[in-house]
């Protein structure tokens, strides 16, 4: 099975998340988005299309960046801009499987996607 994990490593859900995937027999491709970030159109896709969602969904809307921004009721292609130029506004973990892609939190609701 072909797993994604867009990961960071200091959120506790997204490690509960990797080590759920791997108890499962499965080591994924691991996407360190804050590493290396995702452009615009890449976060459009993986959103919307592989996710079904809604870019609000998915904006950290307690970061303070958020707020600095001013991100508040802007329309989509400004807030994939600013997730693109400050990948930690991008809510975690993203798991993405042949089931499906969602927002894995708690990290244990991986275990649908498997």
């Amino acid at each position: 099975m072909q797993v994604t994990i867009y990961h960071n490593p200091n959120c506790s859900n997204s490690r509960k998340a990797l080590e759920l995937i791997r108890a499962h027999g499965v080591e994924p491709h691991i996407v360190e988005y804050l590493k290396t970030p995702l452009a615009p159109d890449e976060l459009r896709h993986l959103i919307r299309d592989d996710m079904k969602a809604r870019v609000t969904d998915v904006i950290r809307t307690q970061e303070p960046v958020y707020a600095e921004m001013k991100l508040a009721g802007r329309d989509d292609d400004c807030l994939l801009a600013a997730m693109a130029a400050h990948p930690i506004l991008m809510n975690r973990p993203i798991v993405v499987t042949p089931k499906g892609a969602k927002l894995c939190r708690p990290g244990e609701t991986v275990a649908d996607l498997l």
